[in-house]
C-alpha cells in the first residue's frame, strides 16, 4: 500500500472527522493511527468511513470505519477497496476515482433495485461531488457491492462478467463508486448497526 504522510491525514481528519480481498481486521495500519492523533477535540463517540485511495493499485484501497477519540481515532474494520476504472483522474466522469474531501452519507438500503446496469442490494448513499476543476461534478456515488436486489449472488455467466455476482477481483472496478465485496458489505452494515452509523465519509490519498 502506499504512504500517506502523517501531516496529510491529520489536516484531513481536522476539518471534521469523516465520511464497490482483505479479511476484515481490527488491528490499525501504523501510517493510519499515526496520522489520527491530531483528531479535533470533542469528537469522541463519532463513527465516519474513511477511503484511503492507493496510488499504486486504486483496487488495492482501502475503506475503514473509525471512530473518533482523544489522541488516536481507532479503526474499527477496514476491507479492500476500489473506486473508478483504474483512472486516478478525478475530474474523468465515470471513469476516475472519487475526489478527495469529505461526503455526507444520505442513506443506506439492503434492498436497492437498480437493474442490470446499476447498483443492487447492500448500498450507502453519498453525496455529490465537484471535483477539483471546480466544474466536473461526480454524481450517484455509492458504497456497494455487486448482487441482486435480495442481496443474493446471481449465477455464473459463462465467459462474461455478471452484474449481480462477485467475479472476483475486477470485479473491484466501478464508475466512481466504491466497492468491497459482498461479505464485507454485509459485514460493514453489522458493524455501521452496532456502533452507529456514520453520517460522513471523508476521501484521503
Amino acid at each position: 500500500m502506499k504512504r500517506l504522510t502523517t501531516a496529510a491525514l491529520t489536516g484531513v481528519l481536522l476539518t471534521g472527522g469523516l465520511a464497490a480481498v482483505a479479511q476484515p481486521t481490527q488491528a490499525a495500519p501504523a501510517r493510519q493511527t499515526a496520522a489520527a492523533s491530531g483528531a479535533a477535540a470533542g469528537s469522541t463517540g463519532t463513527y465516519y468511513f474513511l477511503f484511503d485511495k492507493n496510488q499504486s493499485n486504486p483496487t488495492k484501497s482501502k475503506l475503514y470505519f473509525m471512530k473518533s477519540v482523544p489522541g488516536k481515532d481507532k479503526v474499527i474494520k477496514s476491507y479492500r477497496a476500489g473506486s473508478g476504472n483504474g483512472s486516478k483522474d478525478e475530474c474523468a466522469s465515470m471513469r476516475g476515482w472519487l475526489p478527495n474531501g469529505s461526503y455526507k452519507v444520505l442513506g443506506h438500503e439492503k434492498h436497492k433495485n437498480g437493474g442490470r446496469s446499476g447498483i443492487n442490494g447492500y448500498a450507502i448513499h453519498v453525496q455529490d461531488k465537484v471535483c477539483k476543476n471546480g466544474r466536473t461534478k461526480r454524481t450517484e456515488l455509492f458504497i456497494h457491492s455487486e448482487m441482486k436486489p435480495d442481496g443474493r449472488q446471481g449465477p455464473k455467466l459463462p465467459g462474461q462478467d455478471s452484474p449481480y455476482r462477485w467475479d472476483g477481483a475486477g470485479d473491484y472496478y466501478s464508475l466512481a463508486c466504491i466497492k468491497i465485496t459482498p461479505a464485507h458489505i454485509r459485514d460493514l452494515f453489522r458493524t455501521a448497526d452496532r456502533y452507529g452509523w456514520p453520517k460522513q465519509l471523508k476521501v484521503v490519498s
